[in-house]
């Protein structure tokens, strides 16, 4: 089973998370924002030092002193005043050609712009081209050495080795050997706009470097503690609002659908939950559910209870109805002049189809099938009453058109529910098989000749019983011959519908009716009932399925 993580810890994670990238986030952007400002602060401070030194400097006369100072005489002073370690003799020289007293002006002015601290660096730089190549060393005036001292250009001022190349390097802060340096070059230009020598700054940045990294550090340490005081103060606020209601609301649920059987309102938990944000929402929601849900058990217990009531006496209605039909079978064993076998199934507990056969007097048998129009315990208890009327009325020794004239004047007081039955009945004379049939809106009989087979009888129909006061029968003879077979059924039979929605048919009725002709009239209900399953499937029966069937021996037998 897959583990399963509770919703307080993952919100905890999450608001972890959250903290942890919003603090980030934040320092990031503080970080960056502070770089970028102390830089462009110091890149501004060497650029506008630079461009004031530049104001102060003659271009025409540095040009002339740095074509001085390649003399050879120069350079033979040079040499040997490095061999002594001062710088007298360039002096001397200088001032020989007047150039001493700028010299140490220009050196005063560069001091005057160092900061005291060393923080702050400013230097000349002779720019012009050198056989040497780009590195090679330059003539660097410095205030603080002596007018001898050589330097290397740095590799970021490659740039400028050109004659005449008079675009500035913008300023930038990097990192040397020296460190991290805020570095910028103003070229100092001639009257004829050439270059002829770079006036360079360079701030020291490494305090600035070490403070930021400190910065940083504190950053990142206030950070870390405030994120644990959110995150602690954020999952006690959210394990109060948030989780332990829903913990208590769980267990509330599985209380009310655990396994200690039906709670009434009662015994419902009530939860500590007042807030009016979701989950209170939820809460009142769930409370209201479940009391409803309480009432709904309840109501379904009585429902249930009155169904059963219901289902028993319809139970016993069906049972009833069934003791009303003739199901002993054979149910005249000692008369041997016909054989007869009948069979009702209802579509639902009770049906409105009934079938009746009886003597009427030793020598004349009536039959009668009918089918009530509806389902259902109103069809059942029209049936009832029919079957009773009709059997009352034939046992008077009426012809059947006067039993279902007068039936159907008895039907037609109060029938407010307008309910009717279509009524095949037939009364045979059994010493000479022959017979007189009313056929009030019912199915056509079916008859089979010894040695024959199955067939449709089609006449007219008179109208059905019970739907309009003073309808007269129309009745019609018919001859049975000894071996003869009638069939007759409710309209369940060829209207059973299978789950295609198609119907059964006469023709296959008569085709099952018709696989075994000979067969005894208890067989060949049998075989009809086979045919209909088989074709329906598992198709629900939609009609009530009734049928009878008898076998004429004659008087002989």
């Amino acid at each position: 089973m897959k583990k399963r993580y509770s919703v307080a810890l993952r919100m905890d994670l999450l608001i972890l998370l959250g903290v942890i990238v919003i603090a980030g986030s934040l320092i990031a952007l503080a970080y960056l924002t502070n770089a970028q400002e102390v830089d462009a602060f110091y890149m501004e401070k060497a650029l506008q030092t630079a461009r004031t030194l530049v104001t102060f400097l003659d271009g025409d006369h540095l040009k002339s002193i740095s074509a001085l100072l390649q003399e050879d005489e120069y350079q033979a002073i040079r040499v040997e005043a490095g061999l002594q370690g001062d710088d007298t003799a360039i002096r001397q020289y200088l001032e020989e050609h007047g150039e001493l007293d700028y010299v140490t002006r220009l050196r005063r002015v560069l001091s005057d712009y160092r900061d005291g601290q060393g923080a702050t660096y400013v230097y000349l730089v002779d720019m012009l081209d050198r056989q040497e190549g780009p590195n090679s060393s330059m003539y660097i005036l410095d205030p603080d050495e002596p007018l001898w001292v050589q330097g290397l250009i740095a590799p970021d001022t490659e740039g400028f080795h050109r004659e005449g190349a008079n675009v500035p390097i913008a300023p930038q802060v990097s990192h040397s050997e020296f460190g991290w340096l805020a570095s910028c070059y103003e070229p100092v230009t001639d009257s004829a706009g050439n270059r002829v020598a770079s006036v360079g700054v360079d701030i020291d940045m490494n305090e600035v470097m070490a403070a930021r990294h400190k910065f940083l550090w504190q950053m990142l340490i206030y950070a870390i503690i405030a994120a644990l005081v959110a995150v602690l103060i954020s999952m006690l606020l959210m394990r109060r609002t948030v989780t332990k209601p829903l913990s208590l609301l769980s267990r509330a649920v599985d209380h009310f659908g655990g396994d200690e059987g039906r709670l009434t309102k009662d015994q419902v938990i009530n939860l500590p939950i007042h807030s009016r944000d979701e989950i209170g929402n939820l809460y009142q929601k769930t409370r209201s559910m479940e009391e409803r849900l309480i009432d709904y058990m309840d109501n379904l217990a009585v429902v249930t209870a009155e169904k059963e009531r219901i289902g028993a006496e319809l139970s016993i209605a069906s049972q009833i109805q069934a003791d009303m039909l003739p199901r002993i079978f054979p149910p005249f064993p000692d008369r041997a002049d016909f054989d007869i076998y009948a069979s009702m199934d209802p579509a639902k507990e009770v049906g409105g189809d009934f079938y009746d056969f009886f003597l009427v007097d030793d020598t004349h048998l009536c039959l009668v099938m009918a089918d009530v129009s509806g389902k259902g315990v109103p069809a059942a208890l029209f049936m009832v009453i029919a079957k009773t009327l009709i059997k009352n009325q034939a046992l008077l020794g009426r012809s059947p058109s006067e039993i279902l004239a007068n039936v159907n004047q008895q039907l037609c007081d109060g029938n407010e529910a307008e309910l009717f039955v279509t009524v095949w009945l037939a009364v045979v004379d059994l010493t000479t098989g022959q017979g007189l049939a009313v056929n009030a809106g019912h199915e056509h009989p079916t008859l089979r000749r010894v040695g024959g087979q199955y067939e449709l009888i089609q006449y007219r129909h008179s109208p059905a019983v019970a739907v309009m006061e003073g309808m007269r029968f129309r009745q019609h003879e018919f001859q049975l011959n000894p071996g003869d077979s009638l069939f007759v059924y409710t309209d369940g039979v060829p209207e059973a519908t299978d789950a295609k929605n198609e119907l059964y048919g006469a023709e296959r009725m008569l085709a099952a009716l018709n696989r075994d002709p000979d067969a005894a009239p208890e067989q060949v209900l049998s075989a009809v009932r086979q045919g209909v399953d088989a074709f329906v499937g598992d198709a629900p029966q939609f009609d009530d399925l009734t049928m009878l069937c008898l076998r004429y021996h004659g008087p002989q037998a």
